[in-house]
């Protein structure tokens, strides 16, 4: 994956079959804590979600995004790489709690350029939306405030989460994004940017 600093990216994957790749409550919480270990340090996080069987991240890519990974036989920026080790980390840990083998995620980690600087495509709010309202779009949930493994309770005050970088988001995005998701849920029409 190719990242330039001061643009905004939407990153996702699912499990290798459609398969659900967060089996536990805890699990939702381990792959937190790895995304704060591997992730965190290369980019901004915008906004996430965590669904049973895919997840979805909005990053803000900067210069630590773009610096290459030292001493690798493949040379990869220290996101790619980071996200390389979050999804390999956290498949051994599922594979060891379910006594399993083989691949628990899809090999290739998709990510699309929502928001260019210098081109000026803005995506970015449309796709903060879209990730904000996907458990209520699979119902899951009724409203987002009730699904726990999103970043949206964090922006909606219910929650002091310090994964995402609020104030930025706020500032590139450019709009209230604590009542915004809310005004509705997005046309499929308007998506295919985000893809």
């Amino acid at each position: 994956m190719n990242f330039i600093s001061q643009n905004i990216y939407h990153i996702y994957n699912r499990g290798n079959n459609k398969q659900t790749i967060f089996l536990k409550e805890g699990n939702y919480i381990y792959f937190l804590q790895k995304v704060r270990k591997y992730i965190v340090p290369h980019c901004e996080i915008l906004a996430y979600v965590l669904m049973p069987n895919h997840f979805h991240f909005l990053i803000y890519a900067d210069d630590r995004t773009e610096k290459q990974s030292a001493n690798m036989p493949i040379q990869r920026n220290m996101l790619s790489e980071g996200i390389r080790l979050l999804l390999s980390s956290y498949s051994k840990g599922i594979n060891k709690q379910e006594t399993r083998t083989g691949n628990l995620i899809q090999q290739k980690t998709k990510s699309k350029c929502v928001y260019d600087k210098l081109s000026k495509n803005d995506y970015a709010a449309i796709c903060f939306q879209y990730i904000h309202q996907n458990p209520v779009r699979a119902g899951l949930v009724n409203k987002m405030e009730d699904w726990h493994y999103s970043s949206y309770r964090d922006y909606a005050g219910l929650r002091k989460g310090t994964l995402c970088n609020q104030d930025l988001a706020k500032n590139i995005i450019g709009m209230q994004v604590e009542t915004t998701t809310r005004d509705r849920i997005l046309s499929e029409d308007s998506l295919k940017d985000i893809w």
